[in-house]
């Protein structure tokens, strides 16, 4: 099982860190150099943590444990429109980034008003393509209760963010109260405080859906597939995303245009003598011509690698 840890240091020999991962049969999930600083979030075995944390010491770098790494979330907003793109919106992500989940904004179509407030069909798709939901709402108790609706099918579990204290929504996962429109960046003991708890209703959901996957193990995990695909693919290597592939719980999204390499993405081999095609379900991503790699468990293969 691998243990998702995020490790901060110097430029300055963090390749070692790298080479351990790798001899431990790890995978490195993103690398963000700044400057004289590094940034890497890893996955690593869970019973060798412990080689790892040696290295990070010797090195003088810091090591913890990054409950969010390998992990794809969604923040939801009524409309990108100023009126409902508050700060807390973008402290919000910033705080899910630091645990290591990738973050991506999204505005509906129609989600403004009280009464007349609708979900596109294609917007739910968007969204359920993604590990975990949260939808940042405004500070009116009857407003969040009739835009409910927004949310009350989507597939993925959902964390609401509002004004109102306490809310009993039917179909969230999560309710995270005293979070409203504000005109300024949450600097405040008490609005830092909400941020952790957004996280923490986060990291609840990504660790129900882990424990549900761990009934029914994937065919093969999703870093492994990001490793053949980056040897196997190397136009992957050309993207000039930051994160040209997104880890996910039970697949990824590899930022290649669809038409163009599906084939060749069918056609990724494993030592173990399969292929991607038999392992996982390849489609178009609804994202800017994406390609969405979601993984069978073992109980439609028969199989795991």
């Amino acid at each position: 099982m691998f243990y998702p840890v995020t490790y901060n240091g110097g430029v300055y020999r963090h390749d070692e860190i790298l080479e351990l991962v790798e001899d431990l049969g790890g995978y490195l999930i993103q690398k963000n150099e700044m400057q004289t600083e590094v940034v890497l979030n890893l996955f690593t075995p869970k019973e060798d943590f412990g080689l790892l944390e040696v290295k990070a010491k010797e090195l003088k770098g810091e090591l913890k444990y990054a409950p969010l790494a390998g992990t794809d979330v969604v923040l939801v907003l009524p409309s990108l429109a100023f009126h409902h793109m508050p700060h807390p919106s973008c402290d919000i992500a910033e705080y899910l980034r630091r645990e290591g989940s990738s973050t991506t904004m999204v505005g509906l179509a129609r989600g403004v008003g009280k009464r007349i407030a609708q979900i596109k069909e294609e917007e739910k798709r968007l969204i359920e393509e993604h590990d975990v939901a949260v939808f940042i709402m405004g500070i009116f108790e009857s407003c969040l209760i009739e835009k409910e609706k927004l949310f009350y099918d989507i597939k993925i579990p959902v964390v609401v963010t509002g004004g109102p204290q306490r809310l009993d929504l039917r179909y969230a996962d999560e309710y995270i109260g005293g979070i409203g429109r504000v005109s300024h960046r949450l600097k405040k003991k008490k609005e830092i405080r909400k941020l952790d708890e957004v996280v923490e209703a986060v990291i609840r959901c990504v660790e129900k859906r882990r424990e549900e996957e761990a009934d029914d193990p994937l065919t093969v995990e999703p870093p492994r597939i990001m490793y053949e695909i980056k040897n196997q693919i190397p136009e992957i290597n050309e993207v000039l995303s930051p994160v040209p592939i997104n880890l996910q719980i039970d697949g990824l999204r590899v930022k290649l245009p669809y038409v163009e390499y599906r084939d060749e993405m069918e056609e990724i081999k494993f030592d173990e003598g399969y292929k991607l095609r038999e392992m996982a379900e390849i489609r178009r991503s609804l994202f800017r011509r994406s390609i969405i790699l979601k993984v069978m468990p073992r109980s439609e293969t028969g199989f795991t690698i």
